[in-house]
């Protein structure tokens, strides 16, 4: 412990050989003073303000933390007796040792958690790849587009897909490309093209959404579909705050289009793309549960247990455990650290080679 002493925070008079608080000192012991009172008095004045945020912090308490305390369950015992979660006794980390190793009783859990982790990272990497750069490409070409009346038209068009349901996205892609018993007009398109004999033809005849060999893809470009338009906001309200000097001093030194693009307009969005994209890399693990529960456990669907082995994810996994839950809930909690220690990795690595970061 350090050892406070009168000279740390006191001035010394040598002529009258007295202690005094400096003068920087006694206004800073002033404010300290207030502090509390101007705080109160602030939100006294903006209480409207702060009413606004009580809806906010109900959800978050409700639905956020107090949830938190059922993953104690991911430490006790699954138990046979299908008895409720509280009841069952304390295990430790052996439900993570099941998963991580395959020890224990219930190891024979491990290799199907780690085959949905598998297909949750492969899902989610093509996602990030692909689905990142598209939103910053369609806000470039927004920015191009001269006519309000036609940009407006079209980013309404691309943002449509975000406000449909799943059920419905889902149930308009297995109609394009055609479920079990019948062909979707996408499909007879690429039966038309490639022909019936084609790979992809004989896909369609039990559904190309349903083959595990274009599942992964089909999937993607769903989602990109989806998001892409929604995701673009953000890129283009930092596009369009780019300064019109900036393209000036570039149209001087005869920069076109894309010299524009790369030597402007990328620069001055970068901040806010490294931004989005920290933010993407934290919700890597986090497939969607809902669309691949829809696509892989259709109804009527024959070869849905292979479509399964490929499309399935741990939310799928972890959603299925009905009689072992503690073992989904900890399949759960590795993927969501997992998403945690991406996500400060992402952002140490970006504060060290942008200067720009979350916190």
């Amino acid at each position: 412990m350090f050892k406070l002493k009168c000279d740390d925070f006191l001035t010394y008079d040598e002529a009258t050989g007295t202690y005094s608080i400096a003068p920087d000192q006694q206004v800073r012991d002033e404010v300290e003073k207030k502090r509390w009172k101007d705080i109160g008095l602030t939100v006294l004045k903006d209480w409207r303000l702060y009413l606004m945020l009580v809806p906010m912090l109900l959800v978050y308490i409700l639905w956020k933390y107090l949830p938190i305390t059922e993953l104690l369950a991911v430490f006790k015992d699954v138990g046979t007796n299908g008895g409720m979660l509280e009841d069952l006794s304390w295990s430790g980390f052996d439900n993570f040792g099941a998963l991580i190793a395959g020890s224990g009783y219930y190891g024979t859990y491990y290799n199907t958690f780690w085959s949905t982790f598998r297909n949750t990272f492969i899902i989610a990497f093509y996602g990030l790849l692909f689905g990142f750069p598209f939103p910053i490409i369609l806000a470039l070409f927004f920015n191009e587009v001269r006519s309000n009346i036609a940009r407006s038209i079209m980013q309404v068009c691309v943002y449509l897909p975000k406000f449909m349901s799943v059920v419905v996205i889902t149930t308009l892609i297995i109609s394009l490309f055609g479920g079990t018993g019948s062909n979707g007009i996408l499909a007879k398109a690429i039966v038309g093209i490639f022909g019936s004999d084609s790979v992809i033809g004989q896909a369609t005849q039990t559904g190309i959404v349903y083959s595990t060999r274009y599942f992964r893809g089909i999937f993607i470009i769903s989602e990109l579909w989806e998001h892409a338009g929604y995701d673009s906001i953000v890129f283009f309200a930092a596009v369009i705050a780019v300064s019109p000097t900036s393209y000036e001093a570039a149209q001087i030194d005869g920069a076109g289009k894309m010299a524009q693009m790369r030597y402007v307009v990328i620069p001055s969005i970068l901040s806010t793309v490294v931004i989005m994209l920290i933010m993407k890399i934290g919700s890597l693990l986090s497939v969607s549960y809902e669309k691949v529960y829809l696509y892989v456990q259709g109804s009527g669907v024959t070869n849905r247990n292979g479509n399964y082995y490929i499309g399935a994810t741990v939310s799928v996994w972890a959603n299925g455990m009905t009689t072992n839950q503690p073992i989904g809930m900890a399949g759960e909690m590795i993927t969501n650290l997992l998403g945690m220690i991406l996500v400060i990795g992402s952002n140490a690595v970006s504060r060290k080679a942008t200067d720009v970061s979350l916190y």
